[in-house]
């Protein structure tokens, strides 16, 4: 029971006193709260329009957006800066890491400027900073300007519209973390604000409907499973690809060069095999990592956030050595919707073995933690993209991909209802179409090994 609601009383032995100058004081505090909450959302936008004009400081109009004479003030949350000829608007300038995440090999943001007519065709694209160490001292910068300049006239429409056509713009492949970092984020930016602001006739996507929210049920008793039972039911999933499945992706992908450089030995034998799972989950991660790993694994996380073991065997390594020396794993990454994930060594962890009864001997076992600034949600689908590399001559490499995909099983989830969510800037619901529009783009192109950051 709370102390009684009176101006002047004794409750438990304390006189309590409630005043006029008490109500002022609460209602100051109040509006002190507001005011500081409203401060730090303004001050979030005001930094991203001051990173905006920062960049646009040092640009004239016509040398980012062709026929522009002024940039208006940016504006809008993301920012943009409407560009324009005399009183007519052409269209937007915006920065790629306003919109997504555009984290470099360095660890810190790419800035790459964008400008984008209202057919939302590319008009004008500018590395603006970096902090890449390996270009700052291997490779000319140039040569990573050339790849950006060649964004100029795609048509985000068309490309959306597409329904997962590639683009057939001729540039660097997902095969460096520096360059598959640009590419992500220059095309999904553009189709970010496509989409906001009606570009090409594309419009904003709804809210997704009111519904029960998935989340993992991390409170449910763990039981312990063996291989056969977890492999069954998904909990850990897994790829096999054959010398023969590679050859068969390099010559589905056209490259004559890389067809003419088949991977030697039986189309049968095993090239990799592949596996993954959600080890935060308590079932799973009691199974697969044992009892004293997992406990190690729950000390590790934060509330809220995951880990994953990958897996595998075979002539191929899905880690390769490159993370040794630039502390990055180069070779796959985690696709969520539109969000990629890169890990780095200090989000890994090397094992022995996997724990569960059953499993087979492996070559490589390895925890990851979920990095904590990625946007993950751990009741969605989501999958491992392996990068495979084949050398066509002295200086030159082609590149294929193939995925593994996850859904973690429905007995591992508990659902609540929740009301949907409109951002007022970008709409948080991304289509299916995007996202295969994206990914399917992804990795499909050529880069001289100048370029390549990745090990061989």
């Amino acid at each position: 029971m709370g102390p009684p609601a009176c101006a002047a009383c004794t409750y438990r032995g304390i006189t309590l006193r409630r005043t006029h100058r008490d109500g002022a004081l609460r209602r100051i505090s109040a509006l002190l709260l507001i005011t500081v909450f409203l401060t730090l959302s303004l001050g979030a936008r005001t930094a991203q329009s001051a990173e905006l004009e920062r960049f646009l400081r040092d640009v004239q109009p016509g040398d980012i957006f062709p026929g522009a004479n002024r940039l208006a003030a940016p504006q809008g949350s993301p920012p943009v800066a409407a560009a324009f000829s005399g009183d007519k608007q052409l269209g937007f300038v915006f920065l790629n890491s306003d919109i997504v995440n555009a984290t470099g090999y360095s660890g810190k943001p790419i800035h790459v400027l964008i400008a984008m007519d209202m057919d939302a065709v590319i008009q004008g694209a500018r590395l603006v900073e970096h902090h890449e160490p390996i270009v700052l001292i291997g490779i000319p910068e140039k040569r990573i300007k050339g790849f950006i300049d060649d964004f100029v006239g795609l048509d985000v429409a068309k490309l959306v519209s597409s329904e997962g056509a590639e683009h057939d713009i001729d540039i660097v492949s997902g095969a460096t973390v520096t360059v598959m970092v640009i590419d992500d984020s220059v095309v999904r930016s553009a189709i970010r604000i496509a989409r906001a602001y009606g570009l090409g006739g594309l419009e904003p996507e709804q809210a997704l409907p009111t519904g029960p929210k998935a989340s993992i049920n991390m409170t449910a008793p763990a039981t312990t499973e063996d291989w056969i039972d977890l492999v069954g039911d998904g909990s850990v999933r897994r790829l096999k690809l054959t010398v023969g499945d590679v050859n068969r992706a390099f010559e589905e992908d056209g490259d004559v060069a890389a067809i003419e450089r088949p991977e030697p030995g039986d189309p049968d034998e095993v090239y990799i095999e592949l596996f993954a799972a959600l080890v935060s989950v308590p079932t799973i991660g009691t199974s697969v990592l044992g009892e004293s790993e997992y406990r190690n694994l729950t000390k590790r996380l934060k509330p809220g956030r995951h880990g994953i073991l990958v897996a595998g065997d075979g002539r191929y390594s899905f880690k390769g050595s490159g993370y040794v020396r630039g502390g990055i794993f180069d070779r796959f990454q985690l696709i969520q919707g539109d969000n990629s994930i890169r890990f780095r060594d200090r989000n890994h962890k090397r094992l022995r073995k996997v724990a569960a009864a059953g499993a087979p001997s492996l070559s490589e076992v390895d925890l990851f933690y979920i990095p904590e600034d990625a946007e993950f949600d751990a009741a969605k689908p989501w999958r491992l993209q392996l990068l495979v590399s084949r050398a066509t001559g002295p200086t030159d490499k082609a590149f294929t991909t193939f995925d593994l995909n996850y859904l973690p099983p429905e007995k591992y989830l508990e659902y609540e209802a929740v009301a949907p969510s409109v951002d007022a800037g970008v709409p948080a619901a991304r289509s299916d179409i995007e996202r295969a529009v994206l990914w399917k783009t992804m990795w499909k192109r050529k880069i001289p090994e100048t370029v390549v950051l990745m090990a061989a």
